[in-house]
């Protein structure tokens, strides 16, 4: 068998770090390849896209709970002051 010389010193440090010997670490490595390969991919979804209007566009930061809640309450207004603000620093 013959291993990149990088990958075989990586491996070795790998073991070393974690107090294992090299070849449980090329088992386990050789196990988790092995599962992965028999794991069938999951099905694509896809998603529902629906039309409408409001002022959702890709710049709406949804992470951002007060735009959330503008959001939900279809306060553009609110929305548009609240982006204002927050560029004025």
């Amino acid at each position: 068998m013959r291993i990149d010389d990088q990958l075989l010193a990586d491996a070795k440090a790998f073991a070393a770090q974690h107090h294992r010997s090299l070849n449980s670490v090329i088992e386990d490595a050789l196990r988790q390849l092995l599962q992965r390969a028999r794991t069938p991919e999951p099905e694509p979804v896809d998603f529902p896209v629906y039309g409408g209007s409001g002022p959702a566009s890709p710049d709406i930061d949804l992470n951002d709970p007060r735009v959330l809640k503008a959001l939900m309450y279809e306060d553009e207004e609110e929305y548009y002051r609240m982006r204002a603000h927050d560029a004025a620093g």
